[in-house]
């Protein structure tokens, strides 16, 4: 109750002073030719000069989860009531069109890292963009790594309510650094390229001793040009592209001192090590048809660290590898239909751990696009089950997840 209390004080503080800036941003512009919009981006305060501009925008994501006790009893193991995501979104523009900067801030405490934050941690976004020419930007702060694609996209823009397992146990998410983009063809081919110098440790965490840095980069290459809208930055065929459309993507980081078991994410390990990542993930979409799959790996030269005062104690670096393929067809009228097939399983290295093992899952999914991505509402149903390697014991359920999704 207490960090609820102050991440709800921080929250109000943030967003009273964001209030009181944005209505006399609004009144001045008014008075002077500018003005407020409201429409499909959000709401647009913009001075009369167009120098200044804050785009305000919000979303909330309502679940509701049922998981079996296993394949045979389909009793409650247990029912979630959640607010899985709330979040706030102030994007814009200062001074000069290409001095640009984003802040979302996180309310729900599914996203707030209670865990290894010790306290709400309501920081998700907090960069400055300077754009040299429309093809070329570098920016500076926090905000997600150039990872897979699946992470890299909105948690709004997905077809399905979450990202995969894969993702889960792989994805590269939020960190503190410098990054840069570069789009050194842009015709009837695409390439762009991502790259970033971060801390490694993921967001809003405590000063360490000895520092740590963390290097990720991303090619993407999209042969048969772009996609209508930018698609390939959200899942689904909403767009339904008249000529097949794919971009094909590979991601790398070297995270040189990794505190944590899942790099970005995860618990603090006993002592530090070094990991590499890799992704490889592709996206295609054809009239209505949308597939998207991926494959990561994650490897350790030393992935197992000890407690300094009881070596039986093992904190490990999640090591092994993953993939995952998902299709979906969106008709005209809002519906859209599709599955998804996940599989991540640790490598040699952690045998003898909990760890070490084999999960597994699939489901099919129902979606109504009532306003595209920003008001949605979908079902799904599928089942998990995981493989522990040590004792050859498999276990498995069924789970169905209703999603409701509103935002501007």
């Amino acid at each position: 109750m207490k960090y609820l209390l102050v991440a709800l004080n921080r929250g109000s503080i943030l967003i009273s002073f964001l209030w009181v800036t944005t209505s006399a941003f609004a009144q001045n512009g008014a008075q002077s030719g500018g003005g407020v919009n409201f429409g499909p981006k959000g709401i647009i305060f913009r001075s009369a000069d167009s120098l200044n501009m804050v785009n305000l925008r919000f979303r909330m994501q309502n679940w509701v989860t049922y998981v079996s006790k296993s394949e045979t009893d389909l009793s409650a193991q247990s029912i979630d009531f959640v607010v899985r995501r709330l979040r706030i979104n102030i994007a814009g523009q200062l001074v000069d069109p290409r001095l640009l900067f984003k802040i979302e801030l996180f309310f729900s405490r599914a996203d707030q890292d209670y865990t290894s934050a010790q306290g709400p941690n309501i920081v998700g976004d907090a960069m400055v963009f300077w754009n040299f020419t429309p093809t070329l930007q570098i920016s500076f702060g926090q905000t997600k790594l150039p990872g897979n694609r699946q992470r890299v996209i909105s948690s709004g823009e997905l077809e399905f309510a979450d990202r995969s397992i894969v993702n889960g146990a792989f994805n590269l998410d939020r960190d503190f650094g410098i990054q840069g983009f570069w789009r050194p063809i842009n015709n009837d081919v695409i390439v762009n390229l991502k790259a970033a110098i971060s801390e490694g440790r993921g967001r809003n965490q405590l000063p360490s001793v000895g520092g740590g840095i963390a290097y990720t980069g991303r090619v993407e290459v999209l042969p048969f040009g772009a996609f209508t809208n930018g698609g390939d930055n959200f899942e689904g065929d909403l767009e339904h592209e008249e000529n097949p459309k794919l971009s094909i993507g590979v991601s790398g980081q070297l995270n040189q001192n990794m505190r944590r078991t899942r790099g970005e994410l995860g618990a603090d390990l006993y002592s530090v090590t070094q990991a590499t990542t890799v992704y490889a993930d592709a996206s295609m979409k054809w009239s209505g048809l949308a597939v998207y799959g991926e494959y990561a790996t994650r490897t350790s030269p030393a992935p197992l660290t000890y407690m300094p005062t009881d070596s039986t104690k093992i904190v490990p670096v999640y090591v092994g590898f993953g993939y995952m393929v998902q299709a979906t067809y969106t008709l005209r009228s809002g519906f859209a239909f599709g599955g998804r097939f996940a599989v991540v399983e640790a490598s040699k290295d952690l045998a003898g751990l909990s760890e070490y093992g084999k999960d597994q899952s699939a489901s099919g999914i129902v979606t109504y696009f009532i306003n595209k991505h920003r008001i949605k509402t979908n079902l799904e149903i599928g089942t998990n089950s995981r493989t522990n390697y040590n004792t050859s014991i498999k276990t498995s359920n069924y789970f169905s997840r209703l999603s409701v999704e509103l935002g501007i």
